[in-house]
């Protein structure tokens, strides 16, 4: 039956196939670059001595570059051999989540010893998220998620392709370059009751703006009025003060206030573990019970996403947490990273001063963490890329830790040369 096809007729129904086949996918365009992966693949491209890369969301050492902890190199001397080959097991899933919810809640929170929260695994920060950006959606699908005004901008595509409508409250204010707080707190209040939103507990990024500790709690105050879920994502822990405890107070505010949160983590800043996409998510339940259900829900969705993350990561960070010494000496080395960069935001602020700048640079030392929310106009970003091979994000956010003090003083510079006339 099936030999009756002529040579002539298969030709012609292989070229209409082939034809047809042609036609897959012509309709998909180029997507739009990411703003900041864009800027890192431009400074890669450039062969300049004297180029900076302010653009990057990682640490890096005072030569500019990436940087290993002794903490890491040890937690890698201790599991160098282990058989890690198979997917992630229950016990070294569940030691990193108890390890990293310590962080969040305090390491002797009845939170912990109840067992009031669901946690799991996640692929760094991104990746807890997006879960509970899907999870959001799936179990509230009429709600939307308030944002930052500016936020990472990330955070708009994870809940975009969540389909979670977004909507932006006030947060920084452009002509004092500090947090617009009384436009936060209106916003706060006009929000329908019981909104969801996406909050920065330190280091806000892009902005290095966080709300002062009275300021946190004004807002915590009004969120429980209003029955407001904060889920915070907190990717820079450390590297506001340098102080773990201190840069986690904003989420030990609003659950001393009975308000019922989310949180991200991710370790691969303040462990420089940004190629293993480490992390977890939790979400803070009404008692045990409660937590075995969302937490069977949050492993469903990653089920589905990713079956299960790459446990060499987990391996490290798990060690880390759970041995005291390797613990405190990571400490240790989150403070000297956060001390190096605020060290470089008071010599950048002291240069441009010394320049005899027409304008205020208080804002450069007033910010925290790995950002700095410069002022710089677009056209200005442009300047200092095209003259003097300095790359940013046109927003005008540098990255403090591609500042070093070797470049510190061109970058000041540059910064005088591009603002002097205003």
């Amino acid at each position: 039956m099936w030999k009756c096809f002529s040579t002539r007729a298969s030709r012609c129904f292989s070229t209409s196939a082939s034809n047809k086949a042609l036609k897959w996918w012509d309709h998909v365009a180029p997507a739009p670059k990411d703003p900041i992966t864009s800027v890192t693949e431009a400074f890669l491209a450039d062969t300049s001595p004297t180029k900076i890369n302010l653009g990057v969301g990682a640490y890096r050492d005072d030569e500019g570059k990436p940087v290993v902890l002794q903490c890491v190199k040890e937690a890698e001397a201790k599991i160098a051999g282990c058989d890690f080959l198979e997917s992630v097991s229950s016990a070294v899933s569940s030691k990193l989540v108890e390890e990293s919810v310590k962080l969040v809640y305090g390491k002797n929170s009845d939170i912990i010893k109840e067992g009031r929260f669901a946690g799991v695994q996640a692929l760094s920060g991104t990746g807890a998220c997006r879960l509970f950006a899907e999870f959001q959606r799936r179990f509230y699908p009429e709600s939307q998620i308030y944002m930052t005004d500016p936020t990472w901008s990330n955070h708009h595509n994870i809940w975009r392709d969540a389909l979670v409508p977004e909507r932006t409250f006030h947060y920084y204010h452009p002509d004092s370059k500090g947090l617009d707080f009384s436009a936060l707190l209106d916003d706060v209040k006009n929000a329908p009751d019981g909104s969801f939103f996406l909050l920065h507990p330190c280091a806000h990024n892009p902005t290095g703006v966080d709300p002062t500790e009275e300021q946190w709690r004004e807002i915590s105050y009004l969120f429980k009025v209003k029955n407001h879920f904060p889920f915070f994502d907190m990717a820079y822990q450390g590297f506001a003060s340098g102080d773990l405890d201190r840069d986690a107070r904003s989420i030990q505010i609003f659950v001393e206030d009975g308000n019922v949160i989310g949180c991200a983590q991710s370790f691969a800043k303040n462990m420089g573990l940004y190629g293993h996409r480490v992390g977890c998510l939790n979400v803070l339940c009404n008692d045990a019970k409660q937590a075995v259900a969302i937490k069977s829900q949050l492993q469903q969705i990653a089920r589905a996403m990713y079956s299960s993350p790459p446990i060499h990561g987990i391996l490290l960070v798990s060690g880390i947490l759970s041995d005291p010494n390797m613990k405190a000496l990571w400490v240790k080395e989150v403070k000297a990273m956060a001390n190096r960069i605020q060290s470089l935001r008071t010599t950048l602020r002291k240069s441009l001063e010394q320049l005899s700048s027409p304008l205020n640079w208080e804002h450069i030392t007033n910010q925290v963490g790995m950002f700095c929310f410069s002022g710089l106009t677009p056209e200005q970003v442009d300047r200092l890329l095209r003259e003097f091979h300095i790359y940013m994000t046109l927003d005008g956010r540098m990255s403090m830790a591609g500042v070093t003090t070797g470049n510190v003083s061109y970058l000041a510079n540059a910064i005088h040369e591009v603002t002097k006339f205003g």
